[in-house]
């Protein structure tokens, strides 16, 4: 294995330069710190990240708290592009993601335990139920945190705007010249609350009467529930003229239901989805949906949290909003 003494021995200078070349160091010359960078290379030099732990007592870890009730958030277009951006924007500052979970092989322990357990300098929390007490112990403790998508006094949050992908749903069904308009939306989260609250608002503003049968509870990521939701809508006598779903992929149920009441989208039916994965874009007609920024969420989130480890007393705690922006594909007919 390659040493600090030999690189130090093939550029003619001392361990210590090496080594502050090697850490970014200011006090020698940029030629000097640019040749001991080219021979580490060129030796195949790799720093040894205990080591380095015990110097800078920092691991270079992050960790990623994600929990999804579905069992289908790392399938979940929306949540694995933000952690593949996650992944991304952490390693190009030279950071290793760590999942959070409270097993240890046969041994449980809360999420705090579990991040200190791995050396975790940081955690980004994107996706748990943010009302578990292990989360809040996490959160309130000395690890850094960042939540995507909810709100806490002590951290930085990112969320999606919620609130303007609702208003310009509703915004854009109403310019079409619907006013029966039927919404599923998924469990109570605060993503829902935002979403309803959003719709139900704009609905006010735009004089548009909500039709409280018209709302249904389902789940995020479940196209059976979206599918029963669907069913009753089409079987009132006065059936809505536009259904919103919770999420694009969910509408799969819906579609189903649809084309089994021998219906077509749009001409006897509209729909609209959210999140704008690439399935919404695939799918024929293809789907008027609110595509979601979940790249560059996850890209702050990284960025705040390291922010937060690097330079802890210049940080403050902020509310960050992403905004997406409305796919105008073909399901949404002009009445």
């Amino acid at each position: 294995m390659v040493t600090l003494k030999d690189i130090s021995e093939y550029c003619g200078v001392s361990n210590s330069t090496v080594s502050k070349a090697l850490n970014g160091q200011k006090d020698i010359s940029k030629q000097t710190a640019q040749r001991v960078r080219d021979a580490a290379q060129k030796l195949g030099y790799l720093p040894n990240s205990a080591a380095r732990s015990l110097k800078t007592n920092k691991t270079l870890n992050i960790g990623v708290l994600f929990v999804d009730k579905t069992s289908s958030g790392l399938r979940h277009e929306y949540f694995s592009g933000m952690l593949e951006s996650i992944k991304s924007a952490a390693e190009s500052k030279g950071y290793d993601i760590t999942f959070i979970s409270r097993n240890l092989g046969e041994r449980q322990m809360s999420f705090y335990e579990h991040a200190k357990y791995r050396g975790c300098d940081g955690v980004v929390i994107a996706s748990v139920d943010f009302s578990n007490p292990d989360v809040i112990e996490l959160v309130n403790s000395e690890i850094p945190t960042v939540t995507v998508d909810y709100v806490y006094d002590r951290c930085s949050s990112v969320l999606s705007d919620n609130l303007d992908g609702m208003k310009q749903i509703a915004e854009y069904v109403f310019s079409k010249g619907h006013r029966r308009v039927a919404v599923i939306h998924g469990e109570n989260t605060s993503v829902t609350q935002k979403r309803m609250a959003s719709f139900r608002s704009t609905c006010k503003r735009l004089g548009l009467i909500l039709d409280e049968k018209l709302i249904k509870e389902a789940r995020y990521h479940d196209p059976k529930l979206s599918a029963l939701a669907t069913r009753e809508f089409l079987d009132l006598d006065d059936r809505p003229t536009c259904i919103i779903y919770p999420d694009d992929f969910s509408f799969i149920g819906g579609k189903n239901i649809i084309e089994q009441r021998g219906l077509k989208v749009p001409d006897d039916i509209s729909v609209i989805g959210y999140d704008g994965i690439l399935l919404s874009q695939i799918l024929r007609p293809k789907l008027t949906t609110y595509k979601q920024n979940s790249v560059e969420i996850g890209k702050i989130a990284v960025q705040k949290l390291i922010e937060q480890i690097e330079e802890p007393s210049l940080s403050i705690p902020e509310i960050i909003s992403v905004t997406g922006k409305l796919l105008k594909g073909e399901t949404v007919k002009e009445l």
